[in-house]
């Protein structure tokens, strides 16, 4: 059996385990999530997967969507509810990937999807993030995740779609739970999220 076939079996089964084991957990941070945001617990967002085809992402909201006078949201930090601080610290927001591992739109480690604006910034070579599927966690997650340029996320992207095997999986999936226990590089420097991409000049 191939790898990347492995892979996405091992991503299936874990993905399901996981979802019936946090269930429990799930439908009650929902809720408060429901109160909080006086709306949907969930935030919604369309990605591109492997090979730069489009799927909607989900993850547990942790932004109210408060606006000023002129309708613009509200800089993030001021829109941050108490308990999305908790659950970003702890990437717990991302817990409503495991459905999109189950559709087979992610797995547990790959790339992180972006947003689908950035398609046409992309150099020849940044392309080559597309070649696998995008990951809940990755290389650059754990080199450093929003505390490094994009320069060096795309760089950490590209080496792990050269070098991608069940041993560095493993490592990456390792390293990424000690991180989230440390709560390390969450934010970019200053910020609660990353600067956009807008090209590589």
């Amino acid at each position: 059996m191939r790898y990347k076939t492995f892979k996405t079996v091992c991503d299936g089964i874990t993905a399901f385990s996981l979802m019936v084991l946090f269930l429990p957990f799930f439908l009650f941070v929902s809720f408060i999530l429901l109160i909080q945001n006086n709306g949907s617990p969930f935030f919604t967002q369309t990605r591109p997967g492997k090979h730069g085809k489009l799927f909607t992402i989900y993850k547990l909201k942790t932004m109210r969507d408060t606006r000023d006078d002129s309708g613009d949201l509200l800089p993030d930090n001021l829109r941050m509810t108490p308990l999305g601080k908790i659950i970003r610290k702890l990437s717990l927001d991302e817990l409503p990937q495991l459905w999109n591992i189950l559709k087979g739109e992610m797995s547990f480690v790959g790339p992180r999807p972006l947003l689908p604006e950035y398609l046409p910034l992309y150099s020849e070579e940044q392309q080559k993030r597309h070649l696998a599927k995008p990951g809940i966690t990755g290389w650059a997650q754990v080199n450093g995740r929003n505390a490094i340029s994009w320069k060096q996320k795309f760089e950490y992207d590209l080496w792990y779609i050269q070098h991608q095997s069940f041993i560095l999986d493993i490592k990456i999936l390792g390293m990424t739970l000690t991180k989230v226990f440390k709560t390390k590089d969450v934010n970019a420097t200053g910020q609660i999220t990353m600067e956009p991409f807008n090209g590589n000049n």
